[in-house]
């Protein structure tokens, strides 16, 4: 941002005439205090700009509210990211990004991506920079985005180079022979000042927090290292292993965020394999129990092994209160930090009343938040949620005497209710049918049926083989009488 900042200022006002748009990806579960410092950035860029006279504007994209961490997690009982189920990423991070890219590019034609890239931050980095390249020009294509095209002016850069460039990033203005000319201040300034009037000391020490290694030492020269290594991401990140940045936050003064470093590794313990259970469903958003397969002799069969649905509804309930208590103490602290948004409770609520498997008859979200907090929000009436905690009560209670799933007939109860007062009831059967017919047992029972079912195939199978052999003999004796 400093050498794209630097650049315009050195070119003529006249020839400033290209629309530049800083654009900062907001998960929702960003590190508070890195939010903070964007949030402050992106104000002083837009003042900076303003004074300087320079075509930039400052944006914030965040994810909808349908595809943020919490609802989809609490709400729909996504479980935690993991390497091999890393669902967060795009939806939350580079969706939103896209669709500001894409409204520039309908708006100009074309669009050139500034990134702070570096090859050496990983080999698969360097490989996707290198991949893309535009052979004779300094641009690459976008991987996705027809018409936008990647610049990444530092790709061969070393971190200390970086932070050499953070601590000179200001210009003077100096009478040359060649009229008045914006030149590099070669010396260095104690809090860094960046040119749009910010402070990237600030950037510094946030970082020198973040590593682990105490105080940096200053980037003078090519043989002193530099702590920018430092990775920060979602404070909910549970595909890392520990989240040492926010640990080293935490012991180097930030400790009225140990509370959030407390529930994300909460939620990485409902993601240990022998533990799953404990906390998620063993049926899938689409009511039925996945079962493993393993591939013997080229085939693939199923075994009793199965893989774990959603959240159950009563961790999700219990993590959420979770959530809001430590909203509600870090609040006395940092009040501009937000943990959950009113919008994302309103898209959980909605998501607790329609689960597809444990529906929320008791409507318990805005009660969890009035324990909490002592005041309601502007809740919405649900027309179709007519039950409550007595008559789930009720069902509960009488459901086993006619082994069936109380689920099963809250979901039932629900349809009939939805379709009510409809002059036409289109497709209600074929609804009723495939409720009927989901995994509502406990998980014994459905992997007893399951393999009762995979023997009556296998004893059918043989049975159409056997029945095959023999029609193929009565066959070949029809073909000889005939000859005879």
């Amino acid at each position: 941002m400093a050498l794209v900042y630097l650049a315009l200022l050195g070119l003529k006002p006249k020839d400033r005439h290209k629309p530049v748009f800083v654009v900062a990806s907001d998960t929702l579960v960003e590190t508070p205090i890195v939010v903070n410092h964007v949030n402050n950035s992106l104000e002083a860029i837009e003042r900076g700009a303003k004074r300087d006279k320079l075509p930039i504007t400052s944006h914030k994209v965040v994810p909808k509210t349908t595809e943020t961490f919490w609802v989809n997690l609490l709400g729909k009982g996504y479980p935690a990211p993991t390497r091999s189920f890393r669902w967060c990423t795009e939806r939350m991070k580079i969706d939103p990004v896209s669709t500001f890219i894409k409204d520039k590019v309908s708006q100009y034609d074309e669009v050139i991506v500034v990134l702070g890239s570096r090859s050496q931050e990983s080999a698969s980095r360097a490989q996707v920079i290198a991949k893309h390249k535009i052979d004779g020009t300094v641009l690459a294509k976008h991987t996705t985005l027809s018409n936008a095209f990647i610049y990444t002016p530092i790709d061969n850069w070393h971190v200390d180079d970086v932070w050499k460039i953070l601590r000179l990033c200001h210009l003077k203005s100096e009478n040359t022979p060649h009229g008045i000319r914006n030149k590099w201040f070669d010396k260095y300034d104690l809090e860094w000042e960046n040119p749009w009037g910010g402070k990237n000391l600030i950037l510094w020490n946030l970082y020198k927090d973040s590593s682990g290694q105490g105080e940096c030492p200053m980037v003078i020269d090519e043989t002193t290292p530099s702590c920018g290594n430092s990775r920060f991401g979602c404070w909910t990140c549970t595909v890392v292993t520990k989240d040492r940045a926010m640990e080293s936050l935490v012991q180097n003064g930030e400790e009225w965020m140990k509370p959030l470093l407390n529930l994300r590794n909460k939620l990485a313990e409902t993601t240990v394999i022998e533990d799953k259970g404990k906390y998620r469903s063993h049926i899938r958003r689409d009511g039925r129990m996945a079962f493993k397969t393993l591939t013997v002799d080229g085939k693939k069969e199923m075994t009793e092994g199965y893989t774990y649905g959603p959240y159950l509804l009563s961790f999700r309930q219990q993590f959420l209160k979770e959530l809001l208590e430590t909203q509600k103490q870090i609040s006395e602290v940092s009040k501009e930090t937000e943990l959950v948004t009113v919008p994302e409770l309103h898209a959980i609520r909605h998501q607790w009343l329609n689960d597809p498997n444990e529906p929320d008859w008791e409507d318990s979200l805005p009660k969890i938040f009035h324990d909490i907090f002592g005041f309601d929000l502007d809740w919405s009436i649900d027309d179709t949620n007519q039950f409550s905690h007595e008559e789930a009560k009720l069902l509960n209670d009488i459901s086993p005497r006619y082994a069936v799933a109380p689920q099963m007939i809250k979901k039932l109860i629900d349809l009939e209710t939805s379709m009510s007062g409809l002059s036409r009831r289109t497709g209600i059967f074929n609804k009723i049918g495939r409720l009927v017919q989901q995994d509502w047992e406990s998980p014994e029972v459905i992997i007893e049926k399951n393999l009762e079912s995979r023997q009556n195939q296998m004893r059918q199978s043989k049975e159409v083989i056997s029945i095959s052999e023999e029609l193929e003999q009565l066959n070949k004796l029809i073909e000889k009488e005939d000859l005879l």
